[in-house]
């Protein structure tokens, strides 16, 4: 798989672009001014693999509140601009990690060149945020009236921004162009890639609820880091963060951009299930992925057991002999197989609990 040379840039110790390893990263849907919701999230997306988090700032006081929590963070911290400059600067003041500005919002040159100022001063990284749904209202016009194609506005937007900051003298700018249509999103990226040497950030924005969001992030992020473009990459949905993540991880690991991660066994239930195998296999698989996030983490070297989890006896005891830890459904319990031995029965409630402790022991 090619790699696209770009500029090189740190966020917070983080590096990002240079040819450094694709990044995952999401944002907060907690209230930017509650601040130990914020940090509890936090560490959940760290936990599965999480690079990079992104939250709003709003006002003043959410600048606040980022400036207390950020000492805590396990990963670096993205400030997301809207309208008001003034939020950035307190941002960068606060210690933000990077700044995310939507150049169609933010306001004149004059307010742009203050926060590269400031931003330049702390070193202070910049991704211009450019989004269909948020052009400058020249371009809108000529994309509605057709005379310029989406892709070319979404490139002309990021570019003139771009030089904005580059005559301030800075250069540690990752840039993204989003749009909701994965045909457009990849007609974009490519344009871009073309004509500039920074980082790209890549996604599809508004991308959807679980399933439809996780099939166009996939496809669309799939082409473009196959064909080396890429360099950090958020999955949106109409979801959990953690499931941002989650996905996010997936594409990466499908294309060999980052260690397999758990293998997991279960099956589609069926009217002889009595157990509720939907959540339990979920549940396992969470936990599951958090533990091999942090044990790939200490050594790239540490095996990940195999794990089963099965609605009832029919295929359940076949499939215990060939995986490392498995859990065949009963009446609202499950046998427990380690190695394909029948260990013990345990209950619903205690089947998580109890697959975890041996993933511990058989590694």
């Amino acid at each position: 798989m090619r790699s696209r040379p770009t500029r090189s840039i740190s966020v917070g110790g983080l590096p990002i672009g240079g040819g450094a390893p694709v990044s995952v990263q999401t944002m907060s849907n907690v209230d930017p001014h509650d601040g130990a919701g914020i940090l509890a999230q936090i560490q959940s997306c760290a936990d599965l693999g999480c690079d990079l988090y992104r939250l709003t700032v709003p006002d003043l006081e959410a600048a606040k509140v980022l400036g207390e929590i950020r000492p805590a963070s396990p990963i670096p911290l993205v400030a997301d601009i809207h309208f008001d400059y003034r939020c950035a600067l307190a941002a960068i003041e606060a210690g933000t990690d990077a700044l995310r500005l939507n150049p169609g919002n933010i306001g004149g040159r004059d307010r742009v060149q203050a926060v590269a100022r400031a931003a330049k001063a702390k070193g202070v990284p910049i991704r211009i945020g450019v989004n269909f749904g948020s052009l400058e209202k020249e371009l809108d016009a000529q994309v509605r009236a057709g005379t310029l194609p989406v892709e070319e506005a979404l490139c002309r937007s990021a570019l003139g921004h771009l030089k904005l900051l580059e005559d301030e003298g800075f250069r540690d700018v990752v840039i993204s162009v989003k749009a909701s249509n994965v045909l457009t999103t990849l007609a974009a990226y490519r344009l871009l890639a073309e004509r500039t040497d920074c980082p790209l950030h890549v996604g599809v924005t508004e991308a959807g609820t679980f399933l439809p969001g996780a099939v166009r992030n996939a496809v669309a992020l799939g082409i473009l880091l196959a064909e080396g473009i890429g360099d950090t990459i958020r999955v949106s949905l109409t979801d959990r963060p953690e499931q941002e993540v989650r996905v996010g991880m997936e594409i990466l690991r499908s294309l060999g951009l980052k260690p397999a991660g758990p293998s997991i066994t279960s099956c589609p239930t069926c009217g002889r299930t009595k157990v509720n195998l939907f959540k339990v296999a979920a549940e396992v698989e969470n936990a599951l992925e958090a533990y091999c996030h942090q044990t790939i983490k200490r050594s790239s070297n540490q095996t990940i057991p195999r794990v089963a989890v099965m609605g009832c006896v029919v295929n359940g005891p076949g499939e215990a002999k060939g995986a490392d830890i498995a859990l065949c459904g009963g009446d609202g319990e499950f046998l427990l197989y380690v190695k394909g031995e029948r260990v013990c029965k345990v209950s619903e409630a205690d089947a998580v609990k109890k697959v975890m402790e041996h993933v511990v022991s058989v590694r």
